[in-house]
C-alpha cells in the first residue's frame, strides 16, 4: 500500500502568509499596500485548485482587511489633522 501525499498549493500558502504579514505590519508606511494586494492576487489564483482552497480564501480576506485597515488609518489621520486649527 502506498500512501499518497497531497500537494500543498503554493499560491494559497503565499496568500495566507502575505495576508497575515499585511495585517500585522500595518503601521509600516508602504508595506501593507504591497502585501495586501499580493495576498489578494495570490489568493484569487490559489482558489482555482482544490488543494489549499481554504488558505487561499483566508489569505484573500486578510489581504482585504490589511488594505481596509490602512484606509481607515488614513481617514483617522485626516480627521485628527482637521481638528487642529
Amino acid at each position: 500500500m502506498e500512501i499518497e501525499k497531497q500537494q500543498t498549493n503554493g499560491m494559497a500558502v503565499s496568500s495566507l502568509v502575505l495576508g497575515i504579514l499585511g495585517v500585522v505590519l500595518n503601521l509600516i508606511p508602504i508595506l501593507p499596500y504591497l502585501l495586501g494586494i499580493l495576498a489578494i492576487v495570490f489568493g484569487t489564483m490559489g482558489k482555482k485548485t482544490e488543494s489549499g482552497k481554504g488558505m487561499a480564501v483566508a489569505g484573500t480576506i486578510l489581504g482585504g482587511i490589511a488594505l481596509a485597515m490602512k484606509v481607515v488609518f488614513w481617514l483617522f489621520v485626516i480627521a485628527i489633522g482637521g481638528l487642529n486649527y
